[in-house]
């Protein structure tokens, strides 16, 4: 083959795999326009209602209907879907109250989507109780989890703290889930603080197979073959294993408006060897003020008054 045909074959090529490109590109694309950010109409706890600009059609309509899913954005191409509609507003119920959302529209269709809007950052309703944080430690890597709550009648009745249970989420790194847990002191008194270490190992791995009935050669009589070995440690060492420090309290009211005022809380390995706590689900960096905590969450009779870990 000569130079000159080469040098046309090569360059046929290359020009078909930039076509190749550029339909696959272009099948790609969004076939609808980005719907508009949505705006809370209104807030209350436990729901809202939100209203947005439509999404419609590049081009040529299609034939089939529009659908919008609002998301709360969790993290990078991560979201949790909150409800879906044809129309352009929803009211979104079971909520966290008292908790920040960061909510965005997507729209999509038989022949394609669109995409995100815009992210409306919002916080629902206080409902009848909220918690206030303030992390005591500057090292998020050090020997200690150390930390303050306050709890805050937000509803309008007086609040029984013994129908309150307050969550504190964490991650047992290398499913070490042995934790000291302390309270240093507490403007209601620590005795009337009770602590309550939970964790959630994986699931346990599939079980042997049934044993496998033979006959003996000898004696025709049914023998059991050997059993499977199981694992010895579970989990597997260095499983991540999330959990909980849940506070319950001695019965005592809070009048609206009022609150537990500081519990000072400080946990511990029994060896206090070094804790993480960059991925506790609950752990915020210290700035050193009191801020509102919503990945720590509040159940008043086992309803949720405040908080979400998946907000």
């Amino acid at each position: 083959m000569s130079a000159r045909r080469v040098t046309l074959v090569v360059a046929l090529a290359a020009m078909l795999g930039l076509a190749g490109t550029a339909v696959a590109h272009a099948a790609d694309d969004p076939v609808l326009t980005t719907p508009g950010a949505p705006v809370v109409v209104t807030n209350e706890p436990h729901q809202l209602t939100l209203t947005w600009a439509p999404s419609d059609w590049i081009g040529e309509p299609g034939q089939t209907p529009i659908r919008h899913e609002v998301r709360a954005w969790v993290g990078p191409n991560v979201y949790r879907i909150l409800g879906t509609t044809t129309d352009a507003d929803l009211t979104l119920t079971n909520l966290a109250p008292g908790t920040e959302y960061r909510l965005t529209v997507w729209a999509y269709a038989d022949r394609g989507y669109s995409l995100d809007s815009p992210v409306t950052p919002v916080r629902t309703a206080y409902g009848k109780a909220r918690v206030s944080y303030l992390n005591l430690n500057w090292s998020p890597t050090d020997n200690q989890i150390h930390h303050a709550l306050d709890i805050v009648n937000t509803g309008t009745t007086p609040l029984d703290l013994a129908d309150v249970r307050v969550r504190y989420h964490l991650t047992f790194e290398g499913g070490n889930t042995s934790l000291v847990t302390n309270c240093d002191w507490a403007a209601i008194g620590c005795a009337n603080v009770q602590r309550h270490l939970q964790f959630f190992p994986p699931p346990l791995p599939p079980g042997p197979p049934a044993p496998q009935v033979s006959p003996s050669p000898s004696t025709s009589t049914p023998t059991l073959a050997p059993p499977t070995p199981t694992p010895t440690v579970f989990p597997p060492p260095g499983t991540p294993v999330p959990g909980w420090i849940e506070l319950t309290f001695a019965s005592r009211e809070l009048a609206p408006g009022q609150s537990t005022g500081p519990i000072y809380l400080r946990h511990h390995r029994p060896d206090w060897s070094t804790l993480d706590e960059r991925d506790d689900r609950s752990w915020q960096q210290a700035t050193g003020g009191w801020a509102d905590n919503s990945r720590i969450t509040l159940d008043v009779d086992g309803i949720r008054e405040y908080g979400d870990t998946d907000a």
